[in-house]
């Protein structure tokens, strides 16, 4: 059939995408996952000393996962099956079992590739239990969210997680000499324009050929586009992130060890990222008041009231102009000086509070409003601190049996040096008074 449609030309009539042109026939033409392919990478390893077990693959899209697993098939002589989880049930995956068996009886083993794995809910995974103990398929699973909070321990520890990284640009360099080899003829691209489609791709090597196909369409006889001209025909693609899922909670991460770390110029480029990827720009003003009470608290006091100012002036402006007022209170948290004093002091305190259980208050800081309570001893010795010398009496406030402890112990930085002079100094009439 597919002779008949080559000798009536329909076979040009729907040309294959170049992605599919270009896949790699063996493992090592796989670009950019040397550390897994290359000569000493973990799956050449796994294939040399022939034991091959159930894997998971972990990375982006556009790395290669699917085309190794095709290519693994072949290398292991595995009959290549393939689902995705965006398509299948248990109903599914019952029929592909059944397959595997049948060809197990005779003496054919089958490789089974789950696309998006991490969309099954856990009684689905749990399916491929039995199959994988006793090696009726090997597993070779593809995500792009982390295994380690997609996918439930039983399969994980079952199963080896190989990581595939995003393609660098020497990577997808290479992926457009392929193209330009495979097309016969070079992109009609000039040097700055070459390397802005090379960041367009954001690392994945589908989206690299995809875009060289837009070129290829828009580009007329012997035209030449240089960068600006690529904006125009070629659309940008959306940075690889999605709002529920790992590339929220990573740039998150490195917006906030940014901050913590006193970097503003960092803090800026991840809050950058975030507003371009269409990161709620809400949650990151609510995380910035976060930073101010964790990291810097009372080292500056005026960070929590800028980054409470942000984002009240983000709700009053609106975007774009908001905006603005979120990057000023990112950078006043990120030069400030550091402190998580009262952050560890209250963790303290509350495993403190939850380990002496009900302790009651010492009856001399107790109020007693009735006969009965001045009977039993309530506020009996309290000394009002205003009438003391200095307005500090220096009294017990701990629960007697617990006895006085110390929580807050406020470094030398920031507004916290003041702090801390007050507290040496109240500990000093403590000790003078006999109360310490």
């Amino acid at each position: 059939m597919a002779d008949l449609f080559a000798a009536a030309g329909l076979d040009r009539a729907s040309p294959r995408p170049l992605a599919d042109r270009l896949r790699p026939k063996q493992l090592a033409d796989v670009v950019g996952q040397d550390h897994l392919v290359g000569p000493d990478g973990t799956i050449t390893r796994m294939l040399r000393s022939g034991s091959l077990g159930s894997l998971i693959f972990w990375g982006p899209p556009g790395t290669g996962k699917t085309t190794v697993a095709r290519l693994l098939a072949g290398e292991t002589d595995l009959a290549f099956e393939q689902v995705s989880a965006i398509f299948s049930g248990v109903a599914d995956l019952k029929k592909v079992f059944e397959t595997a068996r049948g060809r197990r009886a005779m003496g054919k083993g089958t490789l089974l590739f789950v696309d998006e794995i991490h969309r099954f809910n856990r009684a689905q995974l749990d399916s491929f239990l039995p199959v994988v103990e006793d090696g009726t398929v090997v597993l070779v699973g593809a995500t792009t969210e982390n295994p380690s909070f997609e996918l439930n321990a039983a399969l994980l520890s079952r199963a080896h997680v190989l990581v595939f990284k995003s393609l660098d640009e020497p990577a997808i360099e290479k992926l457009l000499d392929r193209a330009e080899a495979e097309l016969g003829r070079p992109l009609p691209l000039d040097g700055d324009a070459r390397a802005a489609l090379v960041r367009m791709a954001d690392g994945d090597g589908r989206a690299a050929l995809t875009l060289t196909e837009d070129v290829l369409r828009a580009a007329r006889e012997g035209e030449i586009f240089d960068a600006a001209g690529l904006g125009e025909v070629v659309q940008r693609r959306a940075p690889i992130y999605d709002k529920s899922q790992d590339g929220h909670y990573n740039l998150m991460s490195a917006l906030h060890k940014s901050v913590r770390g006193s970097d503003p110029d960092a803090a800026l480029y991840w809050f950058a990222r975030m507003l371009d990827a269409g990161e709620d720009r809400r949650y990151i003003a609510r995380r910035i008041v976060r930073m101010a009470v964790e990291d810097v608290g009372l080292a500056d006091p005026q960070a929590l009231v800028v980054a409470n100012a942000a984002k009240d002036a983000f709700d009053f402006l609106g975007s774009p102009e908001g905006e603005l007022a979120i990057a000023e209170a990112l950078v006043h948290v990120a030069t400030a000086p550091k402190s998580n004093g009262v952050y560890t002091a209250f963790k303290a305190a509350m495993r403190a509070a939850k380990e002496g259980g009900s302790l009651p208050p010492p009856k001399h800081i107790l109020n007693a409003p009735t006969k009965l309570m001045k009977q039993e001893g309530y506020s009996e010795g309290y000394r009002y601190d205003h009438d003391q010398p200095d307005a500090f009496s220096g009294q017990n406030y701990f629960p007697e049996k617990l006895g006085r402890l110390r929580f807050y112990d406020p470094p030398e930085r920031g507004f916290e040096r003041e702090i801390r002079k007050r507290l040496d100094w109240w500990a000093k009439l403590r000790r003078e008074r006999g109360e310490g």
